[in-house]
């Protein structure tokens, strides 16, 4: 631990203890951010979790790393708490391709279909929903409305959708978003890293397109990205999501080497060349100075009624998933 960071640690300890306030982290933002909120007793999650580890402590100021749809996420399942976000501009592709009117008319378009809508949106597109998903959820949950002879709308990222109706067979109708770090891996230039490795596993995020998933060893979510670059037997991981994820990889497997998939190149022709712009505007100069700003998220309370019953359908359904596979394993 270099001295720099052993200073940040200690402010950053006493600025949240004299605000009542908790650092939570997505494992996209930078290394820095992920490791001071591991040391101050915080978290690093994906959305979902972040959320719900949220509701779990004491604190009356929760501090999220990431962008703001896990702000209005955390805001939902904590609505009696202060929930700050460290930029306000970080935003996402995915939830900006879905704005309220364009997807309400889409949706009436389909009254009989089941409306699911990934955690990647925002508290009105929620509020207007059925059910929320993650990536981790999605399959087993669109496999049951299946069951149910269920037709659905699916929302907003078209790749995932198009990996889930692939799996599932399910009838779905699909909205046209798309992430920009995941929409960029380019097939030929990946099967050339994997030939040039020769020994290496490929672990691929579902919100990439159909070619990239196909050349997958592993598909899923980032929890599961993680934990199966712990478990891989190949010295030579690939991977295809947002590099800041590599913190959490290497930590579990110094010993392994990590690569990123390979996007159009570092060139003014790639949109992210696999980075999140947004969630690069997260940082530690931010962070100490959130309570001078405007960097308070507030939401409408019928808003967050309604998005926090689609988000409590899916956790309710994700809590007798995993009880269900446990019991059968």
């Amino acid at each position: 631990m270099n001295i720099q960071y052993t200073e940040k640690l200690k402010f950053v300890k006493n600025f949240l203890r004299q605000n009542d306030a908790k650092l939570i982290a997505h494992y996209y933002v930078d290394e820095e951010l992920q490791k001071l909120a591991e040391d101050t007793g915080g978290c690093v999650a994906d959305s979902l979790q972040m959320a719900k580890f949220g509701s779990q402590q004491k604190e009356s100021k929760l501090i999220i790393a990431g962008v703001r749809f896990m702000g209005e996420t955390a805001k939902i399942l904590n609505p009696e708490k202060n929930i700050y976000v460290i930029d306000k501009d970080a935003t996402c592709s995915l939830d900006e391709s879905c704005q309220l009117e364009p997807f309400q008319k889409f949706c009436n378009s389909f009254p009989d279909r089941e409306i699911v809508v990934y955690a990647n949106t925002s508290a009105k597109i929620k509020a207007i929903s059925d059910w929320v998903v993650t990536s981790s959820i999605a399959i087993p949950l669109v496999e049951n409305l299946a069951s149910q002879n269920k037709k659905i709308i699916w929302a907003p990222d078209k790749y995932l959708g198009a990996y889930i109706q692939d799996q599932t067979g399910i009838d779905m109708k699909i909205w046209n978003g798309a992430c920009i770090v995941h929409e960029e891996y380019k097939t030929i230039e990946l099967k050339k890293l994997i030939t040039h490795l020769g020994d290496c596993d490929v672990l691929v995020h579902p919100e990439s397109p159909r070619s990239i998933i196909q050349l997958a060893d592993v598909v899923g979510s980032t929890t599961k990205l993680i934990n199966a670059s712990q478990k891989s037997k190949s010295k030579n991981i690939i991977v295809a999501t947002e590099k800041n994820i590599f913190y959490q990889m290497k930590k579990l497997s110094p010993e392994k080497n990590f690569f990123e998939a390979p996007t159009e190149g570092e060139g003014a022709t790639c949109k992210s060349c696999g980075r999140c712009p947004w969630m690069d505007l997260n940082t530690y100069k931010k962070l100490i100075n959130i309570f001078t700003g405007n960097n308070e998220l507030l939401l409408d309370e019928l808003v967050i009624r309604n998005a926090k019953k689609s988000i409590n359908r899916m956790i309710e359904f994700e809590d007798k998933f995993y009880q269900e596979s446990t019991r059968v394993s």
